[in-house]
């Protein structure tokens, strides 16, 4: 192995592994696999991109399409969709046909492809465009905060920062300006 590869393995070792049942992502030879904490592959390098473990499942793209795998290396939700997020509170956005909807960790779509954009789910809201406008969705797909904003990023710690005609300020998970 040249140096370079051992020192990938590390990062990834620093960055996603905190402890022993954790997988890093680690690209060797044009795929990605998975790497334990003490650096031996558990899942073999096959997938043209991947990404961390999130809720159980890790994203991975077999040609141009994304699905998911388990920490078995086992494909669990068949690679469908045009593009896709990892996990977060029980759902992850996916693309398909132009638009983004969510799914469950079954694979089943509980939000219906609508968005032009989307993001995971954070503090119960998720951030979507519809149009050149963003707002926020529930875990039930309904619209909780109008789309108004030219850009909007995810709620953290009870606060979403927006943009509404060149400046920029805070909402509260009511959708009400804070700051």
């Amino acid at each position: 192995m040249n140096k370079m590869l051992y020192i990938l393995i590390f990062s990834s070792l620093i960055f996603s592994c905190s402890d022993s049942r954790k997988l890093a992502d680690v690209r060797i030879g044009g795929k990605w696999g998975y790497i334990n904490s003490k650096g031996e592959i558990v899942i073999n390098p096959q997938f043209d991109s991947a990404s961390s473990f999130s809720e159980g499942l890790a994203l991975v793209q077999i040609g141009d399409k994304y699905g998911y795998i388990n920490p078995e290396g086992e494909i669990v939700i068949n690679p469908q969709f045009d593009r896709a997020s990892s996990f977060s509170e029980g759902l992850a956005p996916v693309r398909i046909g132009g638009k983004w909807g969510y799914i469950n960790s079954k694979g089943e779509i509980v939000i219906n492809p609508q968005f032009d954009s989307a993001s995971s789910f954070s503090e119960g809201l998720a951030l979507v465009q519809i149009g050149d406008k963003y707002g926020y969705i529930n875990p039930e797909g309904e619209i909780v905060i109008n789309p108004q904003f030219d850009r909007a990023s995810s709620f953290l710690e009870g606060l979403a920062d927006v943009r509404i005609g060149g400046k920029w300020g805070y909402i509260n998970s009511k959708g009400e300006i804070v700051i």
